[in-house]
């Protein structure tokens, strides 16, 4: 992908779960790693992805996804929870960079969301700004609970969709790309134990790809 070519939300989707699939399959090509890139890229940013993940060391974006030096503009919190900070930082990806794609990336065994689980079961909530983190999870197991998916697959995919839900509710700049088919907000859930990432929430997406056609 060059610099002074814009990929559409469909385009850049198909990258990132190539490179997934790269991965996965143990044949990474390691696209963007090397001095020329770095050159390249030193005057100006154009990632084709807005990537808002959990802050787990097992999740890192461009390894999972087999990219490089300007791919991706990530920005990470436990749990993938949202404060103003979240919001503004996805804003500038987007509106600023011009990243045609938003991806919510959550995974199995997310200590957040067991948390979150552990505080609704027993009362007890961790200390500190941990409880935070927590209590902005917490609306997710309840929806999830409330809906009757009691699985831990179920309350992540649940989480991951709030997730999505809640960046287009909060977020007007985004709202307003995605319904002007500019841009596209996808959740994906990783599984740790085979580097896969499966798609389990999609918002724009579709008409993105009409409005680009």
């Amino acid at each position: 992908m060059t610099q002074n070519k814009a990929p559409t939300p469909r385009d850049a989707f198909e990258l990132l779960m190539a490179g997934n699939q790269r991965f996965v399959n143990s044949a990474p090509e390691h696209p963007n790693q090397d001095a020329t890139r770095r050159s390249e890229i030193a005057p100006s940013q154009q990632p084709f992805a807005v990537m808002f993940g959990c802050s787990d060391s097992r999740l890192a974006a461009e390894i999972i996804f087999d990219r490089g030096l300007g791919d991706l503009f990530v920005v990470r919190t436990a749990g993938h929870v949202l404060g103003p900070e979240v919001l503004g930082s996805i804003e500038y990806g987007v509106d600023v960079l011009g990243s045609p794609l938003v991806v919510v990336l959550g995974h199995d065994s997310c200590g957040a969301v067991a948390a979150a689980c552990s505080a609704l079961e027993n009362g007890m909530t961790p200390s500190g700004y941990v409880r935070d983190v927590v209590e902005r999870v917490t609306p997710s197991v309840l929806a999830a609970r409330a809906a009757g998916r009691v699985e831990p697959d179920e309350i992540l995919a649940e989480h991951i969709r709030h997730t999505v839900d809640l960046l287009l509710d909060r977020s007007r700049v985004l709202a307003q790309k995605v319904a002007d088919g500019e841009a596209a907000v996808v959740g994906l859930c990783y599984r740790l134990a085979d580097g896969s990432a499966q798609l389990v929430a999609s918002r724009g997406l579709d008409a993105a790809v009409s409005a680009g056609s």
